[in-house]
């Protein structure tokens, strides 16, 4: 199954949001960044709970036919990147999030999804 870009964004949000995931934030970085189009940002209290988010987006990816091409940063479980090549998943404990400041560093990109303060 062929899932189209937005389909991945969606089905990777709602990994996400199964296992409590915060402040979901999602980056159309396409027009300012050749990396990829989107970045899917996202928050979690604990190492245990950014491994869990990780691990449910990464089965609910391959279940949809999505092939994961890199991951980092699992075992530590601070900041796990998720990268599905249109789009890039980013799950972080809340220091680390604050620490790196993504949604600064990339204040160009368009965010077309927010969850943030929910």
């Amino acid at each position: 199954m062929n899932l189209s870009i937005q389909q991945m964004v969606d089905e990777a949000c709602r990994a996400a949001e199964e296992k409590k995931a915060h402040d979901i934030v999602v980056l159309d970085i396409s027009g300012v960044s050749v990396i990829c189009d989107y970045f899917i940002i996202c928050s979690a209290n604990s190492t245990t709970q950014v491994k869990a988010i990780a691990e449910n987006i990464q089965d609910k990816m391959a279940r949809q036919g999505v092939a994961l091409k890199h991951r980092e940063g699992l075992r530590e479980g601070n900041w796990v990147l998720l990268d599905y090549g249109d789009v890039v998943v980013h799950i972080f404990r809340e220091k680390e999030r604050h620490f790196y400041n993504l949604e600064r560093l990339w204040g160009d990109a368009e965010v077309v999804h927010s969850s943030a303060g929910n």
